[in-house]
């Protein structure tokens, strides 16, 4: 091959590189226009937090007020006990977020391997249970929890909403993508099914697990109308309970609020940078039908 050929060829080539760098270069600014579009409401709330309380709705909207009042946030933090509400936020948030899995694992698990009569049909009308609107069922779930003697309760917050479909519809749909040969050659071995499921399957499903788990923690978190209803105590109440005790009969302090809000989303944030790595590996399999 000559050096002429060389050359013709490399001109051939710099068209399409041009167009792929300048296809790279467009997904990078759609994506940072997406990124700042998404992220703007928590740079808007985290700015007017800072703000002095008679600029946060000022005829002008700026970023930055008159003055920086980093005081908001030690107020938001001192007028109501927003640190036990952030407290018992975490707590009733992990543990549901626990025993979601566990109960998403095990019914999953019951779903797609075990035989039993009816049990496609079962697992259809389960999985029509999320069609159920929370509104409906706040009414007799409370009657319930009236009749066991547990209004006012952690309990009360964290048993009623651990017991949904979408879990186990998601896990599911990864147990079926398992070859059944790893489960049967550990029956053979002589593993029990509980040990076949904590040693076998468990670990290929960490990262659609970790999803799950990462959903039910932020459901929790955010909950609102299920705490305000079943939570009578200032002691037992959560963060979406604590953001509203900044609205009284004489308005709403915005400042404090938006501050409370900015304190309030940091845990999340936490655990989404914690468990990143886990969430794109869960989503991209999600993505590919658990292949």
């Amino acid at each position: 091959m000559t050096s002429d050929t060389l050359v013709r060829g490399r001109r051939r080539l710099r068209p399409a590189q041009r167009a792929v760098v300048a296809k790279t270069w467009l997904n990078t600014v759609v994506m940072a226009a997406v990124a700042l579009l998404f992220t703007f409401p928590f740079i808007w709330m985290f700015f007017s937090a800072l703000k002095p309380e008679s600029e946060v709705f000022s005829p002008k909207p700026t970023f930055v007020g008159s003055e920086v009042k980093w005081s908001n946030f030690v107020d938001a933090w001192t007028l109501v006990p927003f640190g036990r509400f952030i407290l018992n936020g975490f707590f009733v948030s992990i543990c549901g977020a626990l025993l979601s899995v566990i109960v998403a694992v095990l019914s999953a698990y019951a779903f797609s391997r075990l035989r039993f009569k009816y049990r496609d049909r079962l697992f259809l009308l389960y999985v029509l249970t999320l069609v159920l609107p929370q509104e409906v069922l706040v009414v007799p779930l409370f009657i319930m929890m009236n009749q066991l003697g547990l209004v006012d309760t952690y309990a009360a917050l964290i048993i009623p909403f651990a017991f949904t479909a979408f879990g186990t519809f998601l896990l599911r749909q990864f147990f079926l993508t398992i070859p059944v040969e790893f489960e049967e050659a550990a029956l053979i071995d002589g593993a029990s099914r509980f040990r076949t499921l904590w040693s076998v399957l468990l670990p290929q499903l960490t990262a659609p697990i970790s999803v799950l788990g990462v959903f039910s923690f932020v459901g929790y978190y955010n909950s609102y109308l299920w705490p305000l209803i079943i939570i009578n105590s200032q002691e037992l109440a959560t963060v979406p309970l604590g953001l509203s005790m900044f609205t009284g009969e004489h308005g709403t302090q915005w400042s404090l609020m938006m501050a409370a809000s900015t304190i309030a989303i940091v845990p999340s944030l936490i655990i989404v940078a914690v468990l990143q790595r886990q969430l794109i590996k869960g989503v991209a399999l999600g993505g590919f039908g658990g292949r």
